[in-house]
């Protein structure tokens, strides 16, 4: 796993980094496990634009990835490491000793051979699934559900990982990589290590058409628009008409909370820091 780099012969693959796919085993993905995705340029079922900057992209194939790991007491060998379009980590295809295939995420150190199974009698090692009671404390995990049975909900992009920390009856604490520490039952799921791929974060795109590629229009600022396209617009040269950064529908974007109070906040121990 590496950064592939370019001879500067125009000014954008000067900046240009991308990865080298070295860890990659296989090109195309299970067909049995793949879907078609059609992409909706930001527009919901009635055509009109709910997100702004929306459209175009490259076409991708949809891998159904197992977020709920709940074949229990099956081993399965790592087959195959493969490239997933649609996430930032690395997928591993797993076969299963009663025949089935099934995606998960592909944690650091797991390679092509390995065995991994899900269950309480499962070792901590990386790509096993567990409970969160059956795991110690001071364990890194990833790919970790909010209700038990529902599938895995935090820690699923590259390089993601979470600790394991205190025990209070029927919840664990667990230390998320925001710095946020949030309460979660103790039958809630979770694999061992680290998400794969911690490379991602040194990609630089290099240039707009790699932005279009992934679907992202370019993004318009409300200072250079009009008066009646935005609040911040008008004004001679430079101004952002007077008032605090605000969305065109008036929404405050600073110092002013925007989070929702949902029944879950009662469960962060800590908020995440900033």
């Amino acid at each position: 796993m590496g950064l592939k780099t370019y001879n500067p012969f125009t000014p954008s693959r000067r900046q240009m980094a991308v990865q080298d796919f070295a860890e990659l085993t296989r090109n195309r993905p299970e067909k049995s496990l793949t879907v078609g995705k059609r992409s909706t340029g930001g527009r919901n079922n009635q055509g009109r634009i709910t997100t702004r900057f929306r459209g175009g992209g490259v076409k991708r194939t949809l891998r159904k990835i197992d977020f709920r790991r709940d074949k229990d007491g099956i081993p399965a060998k790592v087959a195959q490491i493969e490239y997933d379009p649609n996430r930032s980590a690395r997928i591993a295809l797993l076969n299963y000793a009663d025949g089935e295939k099934r995606y998960i995420l592909c944690p650091v150190k797991l390679q092509v051979g390995d065995t991994v199974i899900s269950g309480d009698k499962a070792e901590i090692k990386p790509g096993n699934c567990l409970k969160l009671g059956d795991i110690p404390e001071g364990v890194e995990v990833h790919a970790i559900e909010m209700t038990p049975g529902k599938g895995a909900a935090l820690i699923r992009t590259a390089g993601g990982v979470a600790e394991l920390r205190a025990r209070e009856g029927d919840y664990v604490q667990v230390k998320l990589s925001s710095g946020e520490i949030r309460k979660l039952h103790i039958n809630c799921r979770a694999t061992i290590g680290q998400v794969g791929n911690l490379e991602h974060m040194n990609i630089v795109l290099g240039k707009a058409g790699k932005k279009r590629y992934q679907g992202k229009r370019p993004h318009n600022r409300g200072v250079v628009m009009n008066p009646i396209d935005h609040p911040m617009g008008g004004g001679e040269g430079r101004s952002s008409g007077g008032g605090h950064p605000r969305s065109p529908w008036g929404q405050l974007a600073k110092g002013f909370k925007t989070r929702k109070k949902s029944k879950s906040m009662k469960f962060i121990v800590e908020r995440r820091k900033k």
